[in-house]
């Protein structure tokens, strides 16, 4: 709980459209925290920028001074020990941007709960931080469109990429709830809210005497 409210942690594969999830989740009063954003704002420190220069050269900044995120996927996704290096760097100022965010969302009493949009919610250990855990289950095929049409990722690409994280069906047994997310945009809301409903039940039970 934060500021009397849980935080609820969404969880799923690549492309399972987390995203997605997290706002018809706003959309029924929570703060939804989104660490891509968070990672985004992090990678525009002037001390990351320096500090990438400094290990892969200048390859890893464009001309315009922002980071050459492909470059720098190719360094890290091949290489599990300059991933873990760029983890050690990006992490603590992205928990730092989270945990100021939340203390000014926690000002506004209208919140019902806050949402972690976080892709590495269980790798980066803030898994035991949620009241609530959320898997959102999307079949493969679907997800290799999605990340074809949006990321240009082959079906392979889109394996190498997820065996380097927990595998889907520990974090889907971990979880408390599953959301089913296919193409029926009406059907996953309806999900959503009876999730939330749930949530917010169970938090504000008494506890017995």
């Amino acid at each position: 709980m934060f500021a009397g409210r849980p935080i609820i942690g969404i969880s799923g594969g690549i492309g399972s459209g987390k995203s997605h999830i997290a706002r018809l989740f706003g959309e029924l009063g929570c703060a939804v925290i989104d660490s891509d954003a968070q990672v985004k704002a992090a990678y525009s420190d002037p001390s990351v920028l320096a500090k990438l220069r400094e290990w892969w050269g200048d390859s890893a900044v464009t001309a315009e001074g922002l980071p050459n995120r492909k470059a720098i996927a190719q360094k890290v996704f091949s290489d599990e020990s300059e991933r873990k290096r760029l983890e050690g760097l990006l992490h603590p100022l992205v928990a730092q941007l989270r945990d100021k965010e939340m203390e000014a969302l926690a000002k506004n009493s209208s919140i019902v709960a806050f949402i972690w949009d976080t892709p590495l919610l269980f790798e980066a250990g803030l898994s035991g931080k949620c009241d609530a855990l959320l898997f959102v289950n999307t079949p493969l095929e679907i997800r290799q469109q999605r990340v074809a049409q949006t990321r240009g990722w082959s079906p392979q690409e889109l394996s190498r990429r997820e065996n380097l994280q927990w595998p889907l069906d520990r974090k889907r047994q971990i979880s408390d709830y599953v959301i089913q997310n296919t193409a029926d945009a009406g059907d996953a809301r309806d999900q959503v809210r009876d999730v939330l409903s749930r949530i917010l039940a169970r938090v504000r039970k008494p506890e017995p005497t």
